[in-house]
């Protein structure tokens, strides 16, 4: 199959979660088995899309030179461990800014879309919270969550009924069964 897309958030997903958000790349730490998650997702075919908010650099906690190593970090470890990231896109607006890309809104999904030309009804989403969820679901992704970062937060309440896995290497394994 060709143009096989996956989104996936980044923090709570491939690397830990940090209330403090992650602002310097020695902060990115891969969550196991999240790097080899993605080199399955590339060995199938799929063109992997980190899609994340990271208000923090609005709110001047990170700034963009350290945003571009933290992300050039994770695509050294996931290159090295035999995976590729075909983009990130972010939204670096805070809960308080007008924004229409900023998550749980669907604005980076369907400009990933639109821009690479892919079908987001055939597109898994993996997400840790709620807000990955609903931009999943207003996307017309199909939406999968995990429970590292905060899928504590979907599983308390999972109004829209998705699946929820243990891990990102898990989650991969009911898309590779499922596509």
């Amino acid at each position: 199959m060709i143009n096989k897309f996956i989104i996936l958030d980044r923090d709570g997903v491939i690397n830990y979660e940090s209330s403090e958000y992650i602002k310097k790349p020695h902060e990115w730490n891969p969550i196991p088995g999240s790097l080899d998650a993605i080199k399955t997702l590339s060995d199938n075919g799929f063109n992997v899309i980190v899609i994340t908010n990271q208000s923090g650099l609005n709110r001047g906690i990170i700034s963009y030179h350290d945003f571009v190593a933290i992300n050039l970090k994770m695509l050294d470890m996931v290159d090295k461990h035999g995976g590729h990231i075909h983009s990130v896109l972010y939204c670096p607006h805070t809960p308080d800014e007008p924004s229409v890309t900023r998550k749980p809104l669907s604005g980076m999904f369907t400009q990933a879309a639109e821009r690479y030309g892919f079908n987001l009804r055939k597109t898994f989403s993996i997400g840790d919270s709620p807000r990955d969820i609903e931009a999943s679901k207003s996307s017309k992704c199909i939406p999968i969550a995990v429970r590292t970062g905060n899928g504590h937060l979907i599983e308390r309440d999972n109004k829209h009924r998705v699946k929820v896995f243990d891990d990102l290497k898990s989650s991969v394994d009911y898309v590779l069964k499922n596509i």
